[in-house]
């Protein structure tokens, strides 16, 4: 996911193909990246805290990033976009897929 000129329109149609997709609620899998940096990777675990997610991290090739994929069971297709947003003001850098 790349959130490209107008975050609100991406948000939109996101929210339109899952409700398209799932039946809610479903397991979803978030995949983020961000700069090797364990506070970035520490505050993106917080967010999915206390929610059952299963949070994976790996580190690439040369060390400089790390991706965390993120397997949750979410209510519904505007709880899943929530966690995009709140993960996008909280951490500097991170690139969501």
């Amino acid at each position: 996911m790349s959130e490209a000129n107008n975050p609100e329109e991406f948000y939109a149609k996101l929210k339109s193909q899952l409700q398209n997709t799932s039946l809610w609620p479903a397991e979803y899998l978030y995949k983020f990246i961000v700069p090797t940096n364990k506070e970035k990777v520490d505050t993106i675990e917080k967010i999915f805290d206390n929610m059952g997610a299963v949070i994976t991290t790996k580190h690439s090739k040369n060390g400089k990033y790390t991706s965390v994929s993120i397997n949750v069971k979410m209510k519904d297709p505007e709880a899943v976009i929530d966690k995009y947003q709140e993960v996008g003001e909280k951490v500097d850098g991170v690139i969501s897929l």
